[in-house]
């Protein structure tokens, strides 16, 4: 039984200095869950895990990553950006994309034989080794979204931070790349924003949704209820393979505080 909070936030809200996006956030991912965020557009996800990250600060609240505060162990998270079609003529190797990974351990100014090795075996894990030497630009969607991965897993975090990994890629991709972090458990905690609601079943073991508040469950599943708090009375659009697409509600045109529209 896992007992150590990998991540907590405690009364945690957040503004860019309008409207709150989050608000009285309190949650805590046991170490070795692989929890599933999921929620509409603009509803908080991308910013929680900044605030995981330590990249924004709470207005208010309290949140800790492995007991401290986000960004004081540089090593404790790693971090999947949304959009790895970005910089495609970035004259950079998949090798070399993935020993930045290693930036917050490597003991001097250049790349150790240990970093090189901690960076081929994270290919490796990824299923990509073969591709070390390959400019990134030459790449497929799907192929960047694994080194990218494997770059964020080179820095051995104990918490590994994913936003949307699973956009644009194909299904068998997909699927494997659900395999890899679901096993990746064993060594760390997995923490995944998704509009995909088929990666949850036989993958999470969490499921969070996210509109300015968290509803979180400690099981891999989605019950009836937690729709409606995240969405509110909006339908809901999902990206889901061998299920409906859409899941509805009763709709009006007079949106509740808790739908969310960019």
């Amino acid at each position: 039984m896992h007992t150590e909070s990998a991540l907590s936030f405690t009364n945690v809200a957040f503004s860019y200095g309008g409207d709150p996006v989050l608000r009285d956030v309190s949650f805590s991912v046991p170490e070795g869950e692989f929890l599933v965020i999921m929620g509409p557009n603009g509803g908080g996800k991308t910013t929680l895990l900044k605030l995981a990250l330590g990249l924004l600060s709470p207005d208010s609240g309290t949140v800790l990553i492995h007991g401290k505060a986000p960004g004081e162990d540089r090593s404790a998270a790693g971090y999947v950006p949304q959009d790895a079609g970005r910089n495609r003529d970035f004259p950079i190797t998949a090798l070399e994309a993935v020993l930045h990974g290693r930036l917050g351990r490597s003991k001097g100014l250049f790349y150790s034989a240990e970093d090189t090795t901690a960076a081929r075996e994270a290919l490796e894990r990824m299923g990509v080794e073969s591709l070390a030497s390959r400019p990134m630009g030459e790449l497929s969607q799907g192929q960047r979204q694994r080194v990218l991965i494997a770059r964020a897993l080179a820095s051995e975090p104990k918490v590994l931070l994913l936003d949307e990994p699973l956009a644009s890629i194909d299904p068998e991709t997909r699927d494997m790349l659900l395999k890899e972090l679901a096993a990746l458990r064993a060594r760390m905690t997995v923490i995944m924003v998704s509009h995909d609601i088929s990666a949850i079943p036989g993958r999470a073991t969490a499921v969070a949704c996210v509109n300015r508040s968290v509803f979180y469950h400690d099981s891999g599943e989605i019950l009836p209820g937690m729709f409606e708090k995240a969405w509110g009375t909006c339908p809901v659009e999902l990206v889901a393979h061998g299920i409906p697409h859409r899941v509805l509600a009763a709709h009006s045109h007079d949106h509740t505080e808790g739908c969310a529209h960019d």
